[in-house]
This record gives structure tokens, C-alpha cells and sequence, in this order.
């Protein structure tokens, strides 16, 4: 004697035939979650090639950890090819991330206000975190002046 087990989330009734409440409908949302899927794998490739990138020139070429300091960092944003490395590394990793949470939000959250109110905080942290890194990466200046003073660091030419 074998019993068949319905999948409770097959969508599919006693009859074998797809609930009319699971039936796909003319309107739908477009292609943006086969493109943010599509994304997420994309991304998460480049991300190892940046990451590993990143931690091998920082930890095992030279001195190693131990050449880590502020003045490594300005020597490496003084070159554009690290300025971009770093701002790649910045953007796919936060836009990489907030895609990752927006789907765990848009899975878990019960109520369309409570996941409205979660994107919302999740897109503004985006925001401000990239713009912010951004900033940082073009902006930095290693021996900044103050009111024709330099700042005192031993890594500025005299």
C-alpha cells in the first residue's frame, strides 16, 4: 500500500490541476528579478576576483601586514588604477549586499507597510554609504593644509 503526499506548495489541488490562486496572471512585474538574480551571480564572481585582488597585494606582497598604515593607503589612492579597483570593490559589494537584503525583506515581511518602510531605510543606507565611500576614494588627500599649515604626519614631503 503507497500513499501519494501532496506538496502543500505545488499550487496544485486534488485534481491534479494548478489552483486558480497560483496561476500566473498578464501583469506581472517585468524581468527585474531575473535581472536582479542574474546580477547576484554576476557580481558575486567579480566580487571574488576584487576581494582576493585586495587581500593579496594588502597582506602578502611586500611586508605584508605590517606596511599597513595610512601612508600605504595614500601611496595606493595617489593611483587611479586603485582609485577604480577600490570604488568596484565599494559599489558591487553594497549593491551586491542591499539586493541580497531587499530579498530576505521581500521574503519575510508579512505586511506591504513594514516591507515598504524596510526598503526604504535599506535604499537610504545604500545611498549614503556610497556616496560617502565614494567621496572618500576621490577626495582623499594624504597631507591635507589647513589655512596654509601642513598637518604634521611623517608621510607628507616636506
Amino acid at each position: 500500500m503507497t500513499a501519494t503526499i501532496e506538496n502543500p506548495r505545488s499550487g496544485k489541488n486534488s485534481s491534479g490541476r494548478i489552483s486558480p490562486q497560483y496561476r500566473r496572471t498578464g501583469a506581472s512585474r517585468g524581468n527585474f528579478e531575473m535581472f536582479a538574480w542574474l546580477f547576484m551571480r554576476l557580481s558575486g564572481v567579480v566580487l571574488v576576483v576584487l576581494i582576493f585582488g585586495h587581500l593579496f597585494v594588502n597582506l602578502l606582497v611586500g611586508e605584508g601586514i605590517h606596511a599597513i598604515d595610512f601612508g600605504f593607503v595614500a601611496g595606493k589612492w595617489a593611483d587611479p588604477f586603485w582609485q577604480i579597483w577600490d570604488l568596484a570593490m565599494l559599489w558591487l559589494a553594497m549593491l551586491h549586499g542591499t539586493n541580497g537584503v531587499r530579498t530576505i525583506i521581500n521574503d519575510y515581511a508579512e505586511k506591504d507597510s513594514t516591507r515598504l518602510w524596510l526598503k526604504i531605510v535599506l535604499y537610504a543606507a545604500t545611498t549614503v554609504i556610497i556616496v560617502l565611500g565614494t567621496l572618500v576614494i576621490f577626495t582623499f588627500n594624504p597631507c591635507p593644509v589647513v589655512d596654509g599649515v601642513p598637518l604634521p604626519g611623517g608621510f607628507c614631503p616636506a
